[in-house]
């Protein structure tokens, strides 16, 4: 089976270092154009209506504080007053700005996705095996359709039957064809993508309006985007700031009363607008989108703001071995018999136990035995007529067929056979009645073969049958080989530079995960794993206070995705595996986990940085306007007026237009993200508090200060 390919590494934008070996993305859809602004200028007027800005109490307090000052300058018209009021509108207008630019970027998107679905019908099977054409619009979950090379994928679904080569360009923007078939992890099929070869037969799994695509265009519209837990909090922060102030404002008005110098209301709005957090509050929503953007980008789609955040908080990340730290696609190369044991007999018994599994390590068993190799050349035997397949489970770790109807008394009589993991198929041939002669020595011999194949890194599989009432006995052993994914150490050695440990989690038996796990550099490992201890595993870490993530793509991943703090399921995988996870990748990298943890971690650290910095603000505002409002009354605090402003009109004016316009110059800051390299916390901390805190307090007093230069020179201000 062809594993999915990607094109070259691009450069990542948004100020996440790019990863050695990390999946593409689209690099322009994320790349900040001064067009955008203008482009979103009707969207941030239309969202001038209070309605809207109820939902930032900040932003709100500034609309009626522009909409006072409206008021005061008609009714007593200056240059001032008309100024102030036309910059907090300006305030208010490029808040809105910030936000519409983060939900323009992905309607671009949106607007190929709907392409990729409209005018989609569908080859409906009926239940006598007919087909009908239907909308795909139409389609329900458990239809069963059927979708022929050159023909769109008319919804999500699952492969039942067949096997062909898929283009998913439409939604990963990916050209590289990939393979689809039934049974195993990657039968999971998108709809709006195209088949390029061969006939499927897809079950529907997505109601109408459900899909994969419905959400993906909701998701990069914004339209779907809620507020986050920590999005929550900073917003009563900001209404509690923002109160604090208010109150300070209306109570400074009564001791300039008494002081015998009374303020304008222009003066007292102005002044609450420049000491209330506008700058964070302005730019709060934009970050937000911005950072799940910055997934869509990747081709990951995450189902809530808060997988996101979680997402930068990750202390333990668990991936499969399979298709995730390896390639996958293990395949058997040999065949090792065991004592007394043809060659020809083994071949004829893995072949037979595998004939019902349609797992890819299943049909590489068949392959290499009808292929005439390690001595299975020759005519083969069929299978009995009455033969019933024993399906593999994760709780067995077997799989295999009885013949003869498992009944006494026919030809030969029963044979029972069975395939699977070393552990699982010696504890089977021990409880099938008593040993036999030599059976001990033999169980010695298979095990130590086993071991063999483990320690150079392959996975065992053991052989073995049982025949009417005598006991069962070890066949051999087939070799399945798999390899480690490029670069995998290098990407795990980023992933502790980020404070996170790796656990890998697989069905192998001890010694072939510890081999794998010493040649991809993981942290910890698990063999043997079902599903309970995927799950018992994460449980035990997030009692211990740690956020665990996890990638997967199969069926048997479902619960530990739904358990686990970010779960990111394959777009190749199944169904259930991204019903279950709150992310999924639509490339099918597993690794790109790295880059969603970078990511996760550089929206939080953008929303604690401009936070910062918008606090900083404040500092150098109270310097520009307290002096300028008393200082007439008492000369004493012109010492405070170290920015030496024109006039208390233009210290005012000053601070109001560069509390807007630092809106407007931080809003590629917000899309883009602060750079983000692999740090521990309190360094990222220091970084941030020098860049972002006491560039807060500098900033303002340059920015107000060139300002006031050029206000200062209009007539009635200076």
């Amino acid at each position: 089976m062809t594993a999915p390919t990607s094109s070259p590494t691009a450069p990542a934008p948004g100020g996440v270092a790019p990863v050695p070996g990390a999946a593409p993305h689209r690099v322009a859809a994320g790349a900040f154009s001064p067009r955008q602004l203008v482009a979103s200028l009707p969207d941030a007027a239309r969202k001038l209506s209070p309605r809207h800005q109820l939902r930032s109490p900040v932003m709100l307090v500034v609309w009626v504080g522009a909409a006072a000052t409206t008021v005061l300058a008609l009714l007593d018209p200056s240059v001032f007053a008309v100024l102030v009021a036309v910059w907090l509108w300006a305030t208010v207008l490029f808040a809105n700005l910030a936000e519409s630019v983060a939900e323009g970027r992905g309607r671009a998107q949106a607007d190929s996705l709907r392409r990729a679905r409209e005018g989609t019908t569908a080859r409906r099977l009926l239940p006598d095996g007919t087909e009908e054409q239907v909308p795909a619009t139409e389609l329900a979950r458990g239809d069963l359709v059927v979708v022929e090379g050159g023909q769109v994928v008319p919804g999500d679904g699952d492969v039942v039957e067949g096997v062909a080569s898929v283009d998913e360009s439409a939604v990963t923007g990916e050209s590289a064809p990939v393979i689809r078939e039934s049974g195993g992890d990657r039968s999971s099929v998108t709809g709006g993508t195209t088949v390029l070869s061969d006939r499927l037969v897809v079950r529907i799994t997505a109601e109408p309006g459900a899909s994969f695509l419905d959400r993906m265009i909701a998701l990069v519209e914004g339209s779907a985007r809620a507020k986050t837990p920590n999005e929550v909090a900073l917003d009563l922060l900001l209404a509690s700031l923002t109160l604090v102030f208010l109150l300070a404002v209306v109570t400074l008005q009564p001791f300039s009363v008494y002081s015998g110098q009374a303020q304008p209301l222009v003066v007292l709005v102005a002044l609450l607008v420049c000491l209330i957090p506008t700058t964070i509050g302005a730019l709060l929503s934009a970050i937000g989108i911005a950072g799940m953007d910055r997934l869509v980008q990747r081709n990951v789609l995450a189902m809530s703001g808060r997988a996101v955040e979680a997402a930068g908080d990750v202390d333990v990340l668990l991936l499969d071995k399979t298709g995730t730290i390896t390639y996958g696609a293990r395949r058997a190369t040999e065949l090792v018999p065991a004592p007394g044991v043809t060659p020809a007999e083994l071949a004829e018994a893995a072949r037979l136990a595998s004939l019902a599994d349609e797992t890819p390590e299943g049909r590489s068993v068949v392959t290499l035995v009808e292929d005439g190799r390690d001595g299975a050349a020759g005519p083969l035997a069929g299978t009995d007529a009455t033969a019933v397949d024993v399906p593999f489970s994760a709780r067995t770790r077997m799989s295999g067929v009885d013949l003869g109807g498992g009944e006494a008394g026919t030809a030969g009589g029963p044979r029972r056979l069975r395939k699977g993991a070393a552990a699982a198929v010696l504890a089977w041939v021990r409880t099938e009645g008593p040993a036999g002669p030599g059976a001990d020595a033999t169980a010695e011999q298979v095990q130590a073969a086993v071991d063999d194949v483990a320690r150079a890194g392959g996975t065992p599989l053991v052989v073995a049958e049982q025949v009417a009432d005598a006991p069962a006995r070890l066949l051999g052993v087939v070799r399945l080989e798999d390899v480690v994914k490029e670069g995998m150490a290098e990407r795990f050695a980023e992933l502790r530079r980020m404070g996170i440990r790796t656990v890998m989690v697989t069905g192998d038996n001890p010694v072939t995960a510890a081999a794998i796990a010493r040649q991809a550099g993981v942290d910890d490992v698990i063999a043997e794993a079902t599903p309970e201890d995927k799950l018992a595993r994460i449980a035990a870490e997030q009692r211990a206070g740690r956020l665990v993530a996890m990638t997967g793509d199969g069926t048997n991943d479902a619960p530990a995705l739904a358990q686990a703090d970010v779960g990111v399921a394959m777009g190749s995988g199944t169904s259930a595996a991204k019903e279950a996870g709150n992310m999924v990748d639509l490339d099918s990298d597993p690794t790109k986990l790295i880059e969603v943890v970078a990511i996760g971690k550089q929206l939080l650290i953008t929303r604690g940085a401009l936070t910062t910095f918008s606090l900083a603000n404040d500092v150098a505002k109270y310097f520009a306007i307290l002096p300028a409002m008393f200082s007439g009354l008492f000369p004493g605090l012109d010492a405070l007026n170290v920015m030496r402003l024109a006039s208390p009109e233009s210290a005012v004016l000053s601070a109001v237009v560069f509390n807007a316009v630092v809106i407007l110059v931080l809003v590629p800051l917000a899309l883009r993200g602060v750079r983000y390299r692999p740090s521990d916390a309190s360094a990222l901390l220091r970084r941030n508090l020098l860049l972002f805190g006491v560039g807060g307090v500098v900033v303002p007093f340059v920015g107000i200060k060139a300002v006031d230069l050029l206000v200062s020179l209009l007539p009635g201000i200076g």
